[in-house]
């Protein structure tokens, strides 16, 4: 039976992870797209093994960091707003790892140093084309009620979480009888899915340029059932030999820290007293629109029928490099700053890059598609 939880690097007060740490082979990156692409195997039954990052990527995200600290904690900092106004009977944070996990755990302390509200804050696992976790779901449900549940990520890219969790929760409510919403909310929402966003711009969010030595050493999400019992949570890799390289700690204090400055200092640019959005966030529909014609666009462009191969926007392009077998780098700009990191990566890997003035992205990542 699996343990209650465990906080991978974290402080215990943080996060708890509803995962279960198992001993998982690694999987060549090539082999591992070769195997999905032929339907042979799930994305979630295999793992690439993940490397250290080398100085010259870490002084890229030292840039990021510095560049979008300010940002990053005046979104989380309208979240945190937002959740305590949609969230009336109690809050519990459920972040979708790995993504959601670092904001959560930003969540966790502004509502409890900003706002006077101790908030558990759950990570869990959720799956594109399996679901959630429902042992983790069951889990946390036993503890808090169902509407108190705010769903966690860092930001959209095609929605393909956001109708993911609306489609587990709905086939959770048949089976179980309980409502649970499924509303997310994101510091950034390209694909206007999420139930609240503190922003719709592709920008750089630093904690996406990392894996687990930002998230706590945990890697994604596995399911191996030899592994795995029926009541057991998904499965992960804990990094414990990555620990000299850990940045999450790190990570978090550094936009505490803008949340500080932000909050102590009124007539700061960053600051607003009823921390509203600075500019109006396009609508839902508008940026559903805009996907839609994008990947339609990349269709007929590239010629690459299956979406799942298509990767919008800065966070998700990342993860592309970082896990997958890339194909094509479209970039706005090629200056921008925001994009060094993958200028870098597709260059050490020796993927074409293309710059593409009128992208609505500021990148996008085409997945190599086998043949």
């Amino acid at each position: 039976m699996t343990p209650d939880y465990f906080s991978g690097s974290y402080f215990a007060e943080d996060v708890r992870f509803l995962l279960k740490p198992i001993r998982i082979e690694n999987t060549p990156v090539n082999m591992k797209e070769a195997l999905i692409q032929a339907g042979k195997k799930h994305y979630s039954q295999m793992l690439t093994h993940e490397k250290r990052p080398s100085q010259d990527y870490l002084d890229l995200f030292s840039r990021a960091l510095s560049d979008n600290r300010a940002l990053v904690a005046r979104h989380t900092l309208i979240l945190a707003k937002r959740i305590i106004e949609t969230r009336r009977n109690g809050i519990a944070l459920v972040s979708l790892m790995r993504a959601g996990t670092p904001v959560g755990v930003l969540l966790k302390r502004m509502l409890g140093r900003y706002f006077g509200i101790d908030a558990e804050h759950y990570s869990i696992s959720i799956i594109r084309d399996v679901g959630i976790d429902e042992n983790a779901l069951r889990h946390i449900l036993a503890r808090h009620a169902p509407d108190s549940l705010a769903f966690v990520d860092g930001w959209t890219g095609k929605g393909v979480i956001s109708r993911q969790l609306e489609i587990s929760l709905k086939r959770f409510e048949d089976k179980h009888g309980i409502v649970v919403p499924p509303e997310l909310y994101v510091l950034s929402d390209l694909a206007g899915t999420a139930f609240v966003s503190a922003s719709a711009e592709d920008y750089l969010i630093p904690s996406s340029i990392l894996n687990a030595t930002v998230s706590g050493l945990v890697s994604r999400s596995v399911i191996d059932k030899a592994q795995l019992l029926e009541t057991d949570y998904h499965g992960c890799h804990f990094y414990r030999d990555y620990a000299d390289a850990d940045l999450s700690r790190d990570f978090v204090d550094s936009i505490m820290s803008a949340a500080d400055e932000i909050m102590a200092q009124p007539a700061s640019p960053h600051f607003d007293p009823e921390l509203r959005l600075s500019g109006e966030v396009a609508p839902k529909q508008v940026l559903r629109e805009q996907s839609c014609r994008f990947l339609g666009w990349i269709r007929d462009s590239y010629g690459v029928a299956d979406q799942n191969l298509i990767k919008p926007g800065i966070g998700e392009s990342t993860r592309v490099f970082l896990r997958r077998e890339a194909d094509l780098l479209l970039v706005r700009a090629r200056e921008d700053a925001a994009v060094k990191h993958l200028i870098y990566l597709a260059e050490t890997k020796n993927i074409p890059i293309k710059a593409c003035p009128d992208l609505p992205y500021r990148a996008v990542a085409l997945i190599k598609e086998l043949t």
